[in-house]
């Protein structure tokens, strides 16, 4: 959200960009998984809107974004085991359709067809130009383990989490001081777990377990619940999406996945009551997840280096927050 904000409002002041991406497809931690089942929103669950900035660019994709009735019920007793009724929803909850991705895909459509998107092309080292020490060129990896060399820009956009700017920053030369400054900020791991339960999809069974779509949870394993089938677009079949929490998945970060999967099955079963057989069962761990300190401003910009950073870290962590830390970044640039 953050890159893909940043690039196309410097196209659109009349900049060239190059977008780098390292997985295969654009929206970072608004991710989907896709299975037999139907899909997993497996990073970001949903999004709000407070800035009028955000709003606006929404509109120019009105029937994009669905509003989301979580039916949110926060879990307070000892066991991570529902224990309140549900909350009352203090602002909408929005999801694009079909999946939390497609807001930023349709979004980075432009830039793609454009051919001016590198997918899975992760840079690796940011060095003077060979050629004109006044420049940036890129040293990357692909897939495929090759590595190519990528020059001749006027400033470099680091759209990654803290850390990752952090390593990549360290790799610039006369960076220091953004590097210093990024230091501030620090970024939880999540391991994600993903099953789904086709057999409750029958005649006068909708589904499985509680009367809630989401929870925010006290389990010492598990921070979220999702039922992935409540939202809107989503398919029938019963899905849901677990995060662990913040403590347990660093505790837990090189774990073995198939410990990590059977440890979160359980509290999953523990939270919701349901101990029927998943009929298929993903993990996922996300290095750089939440936000546990942000850098307290939108972004960062050397507009002497011509290196800037941004990113949701930067305010917070929630979508808004990298929609507008990549938008002030790219209005610091112009």
């Amino acid at each position: 959200m953050a890159a893909i904000t940043c690039a196309r409002t410097l196209v659109q002041a009349g900049h060239r960009v190059t977008v780098f991406e390292k997985s295969s497809g654009l929206g970072g931690r608004m991710a989907t998984r896709t299975s037999p089942f139907g899909t997993f929103d497996h990073g970001a669950q949903y999004f709000t809107v407070r800035d009028a900035r955000f709003a606006l660019a929404l509109k120019t994709t009105p029937t994009l974004c669905k509003p989301w009735s979580a039916n949110t019920v926060r879990v307070l007793d000892a066991h991570g085991r529902v224990a309140a009724a549900g909350l009352p929803a203090r602002e909408q909850h929005l999801v694009p359709s079909p999946g939390m991705n497609a807001l930023v895909r349709r979004w980075g459509q432009p830039l793609v067809d454009a051919g001016v998107v590198e997918l899975n092309t992760k840079v690796t080292h940011i060095e003077a130009d060979a050629l004109n020490k006044a420049q940036w060129q890129l040293r990357t990896t692909g897939t495929d383990d090759g590595s190519h060399v990528y020059s001749g820009f006027d400033a470099v956009v680091l759209a990654v989490p803290g850390p990752q700017a952090q390593a990549l920053l360290a790799t610039a030369p006369k960076a220091s001081a953004l590097l210093k400054q990024t230091a501030k900020s620090s970024v939880a791991p999540c391991w994600t777990l993903m099953l789904a339960f086709p057999q409750a999809v029958q005649p006068g069974l909708t589904t499985l377990g509680p009367q809630w779509n989401a929870a925010r949870s006290t389990h010492h394993r598990i921070a979220w619940l999702t039922r992935e089938s409540s939202k809107p677009g989503r398919g029938q079949v019963e899905r849901w999406t677990v995060q662990a929490s913040a403590a347990w998945s660093q505790e837990h970060l090189n774990d073995d996945p198939a410990r990590v999967q059977a440890k979160l099955i359980k509290a999953f079963s523990e939270v919701t009551g349901i101990r029927a057989e998943p009929a298929h069962v993903e993990v996922h761990r996300w290095s750089y997840a939440q936000t546990q300190q942000p850098l307290g401003q939108s972004h960062l910009w050397d507009a002497k280096l011509g290196l800037g950073v941004c990113g949701d870290w930067c305010l917070g962590h929630r979508v808004e927050n990298a929609f507008v830390s990549g938008l002030e970044l790219a209005l610091a640039i112009v």
